[in-house]
Formats: structure tokens, C-alpha cells, sequence
């Protein structure tokens, strides 16, 4: 049997990252979404904030694990696309948002450490 690819491990901790954040009371809304200026991987509500959550699963922590993959290129990338998708919603007024991160880390084989990352970058 082969190695699971790329892919295949991020949908997996996609998956894995929304069923945590359902188990700690959160809404989801959609998955993956994409646009010109890139994809969030989870939209949430958590009350009335909307939460936008970026997902990265590292099987080591070498090089700062997945939380520093989330430079500020890929922060600016996120935030760009989640103002597009507010402007495809009819929210009004707007709500409350948030950005937040889930570190997974560990073999795929078995069940990973979960690190919720609240508030994990801000707009600007």
C-alpha cells in the first residue's frame, strides 16, 4: 500500500481539525473555501464571532512546527480571502471575526496532538 500523499494528509486533518472544533461547541459552515486570492480551510461559528481557521499538520515540530508555515504572506492570503467572502454573504451587520490556527502534529497513524490556536494572527 502506498504512502498517503500530501493531500490525502490535509484533508485528513481537516477533517480531524473540524470534528475537535465541533466537539468544543463550534458551527460549521464550510469547508475549503477557495477564490482567486486563495482557500480557508474552516469556517465556524463560535457564538456570534465567524471563525476562520487554517489547518496545518506537521509530523514533527522541526523548523517551528505548523504554526510558523503560517507566515505573514499566507496571513495576508487568508485575511484578503475571507473579506471576499464576507462580501459574498449576506451578513448584516457584519459580524464579528476571527482568525484562528490548529496545529496538528504526530504520526498520521495514530492520534495526533491538537494545538487550537485562538486569535492566532489579526488583520493588519
Amino acid at each position: 500500500m502506498s504512502s498517503p500523499t500530501r493531500a490525502d494528509k490535509g484533508h485528513w486533518a481537516e477533517e480531524l481539525a473540524q470534528q475537535y472544533l465541533i466537539q468544543q461547541g463550534l458551527i460549521p459552515i464550510t469547508q475549503n473555501y477557495r477564490c482567486k486570492f486563495g482557500e480557508i480551510d474552516l469556517i465556524l461559528w463560535e457564538k456570534a464571532i465567524l471563525v476562520f481557521v487554517e489547518v496545518r499538520y506537521r509530523q514533527t515540530q522541526h523548523y517551528g512546527g505548523g504554526i510558523a508555515s503560517i507566515n505573514k504572506q499566507k496571513q495576508q492570503r487568508i485575511v484578503t480571502t475571507a473579506s471576499l467572502y464576507l462580501q459574498q454573504q449576506p451578513f448584516h451587520p457584519q459580524p464579528t471575526c476571527r482568525f484562528d490556527a490548529i496545529i496538528l502534529s504526530g504520526n498520521i497513524n495514530t492520534t495526533p496532538d491538537i494545538q487550537w490556536l485562538k486569535d492566532a494572527f489579526r488583520v493588519g
